[in-house]
């Protein structure tokens, strides 16, 4: 039996080594920790259906290597991508002050649009932090990312995480600043029926429109 949902939306979780990207999927795949995880080679794959301010969303996440190694295999799968999670480790100082150089490769190589949530992860060690809320925070606003902290290990915030990022792209699909018929927009209608309301949405004259035979004016 087929799945059935509104949308897809194509997500990356980027960052440096050791973040706990892949325990984050695992977590918000599974609903569980993954206890022995080793450093991801090339890249990773998982979905899931939410749902998202009312609709049916699949995510199809792709966790990419944090190794400097595996940057080039890994910079291909940016490409049309619509929402990313940038993670860094909260008790390492030097995955947060790499967030800079990976914020770069996805503003330039994904989608433009890319809604990026920016994840300081572990929030369990709090006693181990080297990087404050206020700190990363600005770092945030700065850059206009979304923020949070959370825990692969407890799952605090980790589906609330992905959640967010897609209820962003959602909103900018309703507001019609994101196309889901634009190749390279990193999202796809999976039901058919929404795919030609849509279209019939855009094809109706907007109001106050005076239309004769096939012209219209304002």
């Amino acid at each position: 039996m087929s799945e059935s949902y509104d949308f897809l939306f194509k997500f990356l979780v980027i960052g440096s080594a050791g973040t706990g990207k892949s325990c984050l999927l695992h977590q918000f795949i599974e609903g569980k920790f993954k206890a022995e995880s080793n450093h991801t080679i090339g890249v990773e794959f998982g979905s899931k259906i939410v749902n998202v301010g009312g609709k049916s969303v699949k995510l199809q996440i792709w966790d990419t290597a944090g190794q400097e190694r595996f940057r080039s295999v890994t910079r291909s799968y940016y490409r049309g991508a619509a929402g990313a999670l940038l993670v860094y480790d909260l008790t390492s100082r030097d995955s947060y002050n790499a967030l800079g150089n990976w914020l770069g490769d996805a503003r330039t190589l994904a989608s433009p649009n890319i809604m990026i949530l920016c994840v300081g992860n572990k929030k369990d060690l709090e006693e181990e932090r080297q990087v404050t809320f206020m700190e990363a925070s600005r770092f945030a606003q700065e850059n206009e990312l979304m923020f949070m902290e959370a825990s692969a290990l407890t799952g605090e915030n980790v589906e609330e995480a992905f959640l967010k990022c897609a209820k962003s792209i959602l909103a900018k699909i309703e507001t019609g600043e994101l196309d889901p018929e634009r190749i390279g927009s990193g999202i796809q209608y999976g039901d058919a029926t929404l795919r030609r309301l849509n279209r019939a949405n855009n094809q109706r004259p907007k109001a106050g429109t005076e239309c004769m035979g096939s012209s219209c004016r304002i």
